[in-house]
């Protein structure tokens, strides 16, 4: 059975990297990302992991307005249980006419707020750049990205999909992510009355799972930018309309709301250096109409705590410094508190708990950046996370992880 795996394995990959450079003659890198470390995921023991993502890229350009990019990527992670994991990356076709322009096949796309809908995805996006800004709408599909790579996980349902292990014998009911189909209408300005940078969209969502739990939602999203002197000012929001189906039965309409402040200071000198402070709300169940804000993608919040924005606030502070043309440091400090006792799930939390606590803890962590030539990185980082900071769950033992990276390109 394992000679049958490992067959399998070796072949779907060779085809999955071969495909791609059979079609163009196209320009060729390959970038490895290794990282390695050491922490305690279940707190009880210690863990050491490591992993290698190996990343071919292929660009060619077509004609003098068009290019097309393939990116794949195999990852090497004794985790799973066939050690070497492909997936299709940034595989896109894209043209321009004059101000305008075309995005086809599997791109990136974010929100305004960067945690709402964030990721690579299948689909197709138009632009028009003009002086009164610009425009973009676009529709995704996200049924045929790899489930662990953009995370999905809006209902119960979804969440325990993520956590079944990937099966070649089952491939199309382990592999992929959460089937939802979601379109955007936006409008970004670079220098709206000459002082802020406006950045807005409207994002529809709508459940393909077919589940008995159908979550469809609706965000209006807006985030603007205020630069002065050294500082650049930042503030956003927003809303979001929910359409909850369980079993069958519509459930009322729900209002749910989510925001973020903050500023970045840029130091005078020759270290680059900046300061930046943001703070976070993403709304928590209140009794009547209000529910959780619950993001379409997962993007997971700290260094060390990882979770996803909903129903928390977090406060963070952060400092980087580079010290030397290939040396750089940053430092980080956050802050996570609950905004219900419901929505949150999770260390620091024990299954069953009853605390009334609303402040989860204090996380600490930095990092320092080497890169002794431009296609050559190392990246070593730590933390720790204190639940001792807080009250919800204050006898819980420290969270903490040290890592180490190293990027080589060719």
């Amino acid at each position: 059975m394992k000679k049958t795996c490992f067959a399998k394995t070796a072949v779907f990959t060779v085809v999955f990297f071969l495909l791609p450079a059979m079609l163009l003659a196209l320009d060729f890198d390959l970038a490895f990302h290794i990282y390695g470390g050491l922490g305690n995921p279940t707190i009880e023991e210690n863990k050491f992991d490591y992993k290698i993502d190996i990343t071919p890229r292929l660009f060619s350009l077509i004609g003098n307005k068009g290019e097309l990019i393939v990116t794949a990527g195999l990852v090497i992670d004794p985790d799973t249980k066939y050690y070497f994991l492909p997936e299709l990356l940034h595989t896109e076709f894209s043209m321009r006419f004059g101000n305008s322009g075309l995005k086809l096949g599997r791109f990136y796309y974010s929100d305004p707020l960067s945690f709402i809908f964030e990721g690579l995805f299948d689909g197709a996006q138009f632009f028009n750049v003009s002086s009164k800004g610009i425009f973009t709408v676009g529709a995704w599909y996200t049924g045929f990205i790899y489930k662990n790579n953009t995370v999905i996980d809006m209902t119960k349902d979804e969440q325990i999909n993520n956590y079944i292990p990937f099966d070649y014998d089952d491939f199309f009911n382990t592999y992929f992510a959460s089937r939802r189909i979601a379109a955007s209408v936006g409008w970004e300005h670079p220098s709206l009355f000459e002082f802020m940078q406006l950045n807005t969209a409207l994002i529809a969502q709508f459940d393909l799972n077919g589940n008995d739990e159908q979550y469809h939602s609706q965000y209006l999203i807006f985030k603007a930018k205020i630069p002065v002197n050294n500082f650049t000012f930042e503030f956003g929001g927003s809303v979001e309309s929910v359409q909850r189906k369980i079993d069958g039965d519509l459930k009322p309409l729900e209002f749910a709301f989510a925001g973020e402040a903050g500023f970045m200071l840029m130091f005078p000198g020759n270290f680059n250096s900046r300061l930046s402070f943001n703070a976070k709300i993403a709304g928590g169940r209140i009794d009547g109409f209000c529910g959780a804000f619950v993001p379409v993608t997962s993007k997971y919040y700290g260094n060390i705590l990882k979770h996803k924005m909903s129903g928390l606030s977090l406060l963070s502070l952060d400092y980087s410094i580079r010290l030397h043309r290939v040396l750089g440091i940053s430092l980080n400090t956050s802050y996570f508190v609950r905004n219900d006792l419901g929505t949150f799930e999770g260390y620091p939390l024990v299954t069953g708990s009853d605390s009334k606590g609303y402040f989860l803890g204090a996380e600490f962590s930095g990092r320092l950046i080497w890169s002794p030539v431009s296609d050559m990185q190392f990246n070593l980082g730590g933390g720790m996370f204190i639940p001792a900071m807080g009250n919800a769950q204050p006898e819980q033992k420290i969270k903490w992880r040290v890592d180490l990276t190293a990027i080589f390109a060719l």
